[in-house]
């Protein structure tokens, strides 16, 4: 009887949290036992709409993960105390951030499908081999996402394959190690890439918001250059090239982008409507009222106007200014490059998390030419980026070194507050067995207050501070987590 009451407990989870848009109609059940949840295709996608309802709620902290400890943002007023404490790199394991609680909450779902989902096919007939293949490559491609900011964030965490849904289930696994997860999710990816969904789904939201071929692809791409495996970035950038129906949006339209969002150039984002009380954290974090977040002096020097010239990505586009050192971050607050043009009502809260596009991937691909030597090819790919924005191409000596800056700058100007920024610092500081660790420590410091520079960057040192700790109450909860040895105080 307890395990019956857990599992209705988790499956109402799972539809209180499922606010799907109209991708599906969905109706919680009520009194229902996992023997009687199983049992259509309709129970399997409601969980894997579960899983990305549950992704989505993420973006406000995908936001603090991507950017909290790097050079493009600074903290406001009403900046939460945990949130100052890991921008100045003094983080403790009670930090909040340090929970990755919500990120287990998306595996689990998707283990959930991935293990019941054939077991349904064989009761329900209407359900296809096809559509089996779909919504499990699906889950697939959610886990190694999800598994793939844990590895940045923390490095070593849990490797949690199974649901845990029963009471006699592991809760209680040890850490693997990164290459492990890396294996592990590049191995899904690889084998399920085949079943992922194409173009041709009934909206715009859906083609754009679920894991496409194109997602996977991004998604290997981005593993691959995390591991330093640049043939394989090229690889798998070719094939979101050869996709026709993804292109780069041209200068005038950049900021579609962002509003109405679902662009040409989207790869995968998640969705957001506030009128189906679907809302993003991004405005709550971004508008002004807000006091919380603000470009940083780094980013006013890339984008306010009595610094630079830049105008597609600059001043009323990525940033927009109120007066002298009075800016905010204009991507998810604003409805056009204008710097004036507010978005109201519903829309406030809806814009959608991009989470690769087609500048993205080719950044990178740009970056893993470079470190091929393969110069000319990636200077005409960063070259590409720029021409579009509306700003002169560079001519760049052939040095890697000198390579790696351009693009780390070029991609901070394309994908500013997208939740990039520390992901790329951290890949150049690893690189290369940390032949750049002091560049990497160069650039973060800069961003806090001069009495702090000479105790950060003396933290910064020791890479194994570059990832946070793991949470004191998972360590009280799981006997066999161990402690990543920078936080051994």
């Amino acid at each position: 009887m307890n395990k019956r009451i857990k599992y209705l407990l988790v499956i109402l989870t799972v539809f209180l949290q499922v606010s799907c848009s109209d991708w599906l109609e969905l109706l919680p059940p009520e009194g229902l036992i996992r023997e009687e949840f199983w049992q259509t295709k309709e129970d399997v996608n409601a969980v894997l709409m579960g899983a990305y309802s549950a992704m989505s709620k993420l973006d406000g902290s995908l936001f603090l993960y991507g950017e909290l400890r790097a050079d493009m943002i600074k903290g406001d007023v009403n900046q939460g105390e945990d949130e100052r404490k890991v921008s100045q790199n003094n983080i403790y394991p009670d930090n909040w951030l340090a929970n990755w609680n919500k990120f287990y909450q998306v595996i689990n779902y998707c283990n959930e499908v991935i293990k019941n989902a054939p077991a349904v096919q064989k009761i329900d007939n209407t359900f296809t081999d096809y559509q089996l293949k779909g919504v499990t490559a699906e889950a697939y491609f959610l886990r190694s996402l999800t598994y793939f900011y844990l590895v940045r964030i923390y490095r070593d965490v849990p490797l949690v394959l199974d649901p845990t849904e029963t009471d006699d289930a592991d809760f209680y696994l040890p850490k693997s190690d990164e290459a492990v997860i890396l294996d592990q999710i590049v191995k899904d990816l690889e084998e399920n890439r085949l079943y992922a969904i194409a173009d041709g789904l009934p909206t715009l939201a859906e083609n754009k918001g679920r894991a496409s071929k194109a997602a996977f692809d991004a998604l290997l791409a981005d593993i691959a250059l995390w591991r330093f495996q640049y043939e394989k970035v090229l690889e798998h950038v070719a094939n979101i090239e050869a996709n026709k129906d993804i292109v780069l949006m041209p200068s005038g339209k950049w900021f579609e982008l962002y509003y109405p969002g679902n662009s040409l150039e989207s790869i995968f984002e998640f969705q957001f409507d506030q009128g189906k009380n679907q809302n993003n954290n991004m405005y709550g974090v971004t508008n002004r009222n807000a006091y919380r977040y603000d470009p940083s002096q780094r980013a006013l020097e890339m984008f306010a106007r009595r610094y630079a010239k830049e105008l597609v990505r600059g001043e009323d586009a990525s940033i927009k200014r109120y007066g002298d050192d009075d800016y905010i971050i204009w991507k998810y607050v604003g409805s056009a490059p204008d710097g004036n043009t507010f978005r109201t009502g519903t829309l406030q809260n809806s814009a959608n998390w991009i989470v690769y596009r087609l500048a993205d991937v080719l950044l990178m691909k740009a970056e893993a030419l470079s470190q091929l030597n393969r110069y000319g090819e990636a200077l005409q790919t960063i070259n590409q980026i720029r021409e579009r924005a509306d700003v002169s191409p560079l001519s760049l000596v052939n040095s890697a070194t000198i390579f790696e800056d351009a693009i780390l700058d070029e991609r901070a100007l394309e994908l500013a507050y997208e939740g990039k920024r520390w992901f790329d610092l951290l890949r150049m500081g690893r690189r290369n067995n940390f032949a750049r660790k002091d560049k990497l420590i160069e650039i973060i410091v800069r961003n806090v207050p001069s009495t702090q520079k000479r105790i950060l960057a003396v933290k910064l040192a020791n890479p194994l501070g570059w990832y946070l700790p793991v949470y004191k109450y998972e360590l009280e909860r799981n006997k066999n987590l161990v402690q990543n040895p920078y936080y051994n105080f």
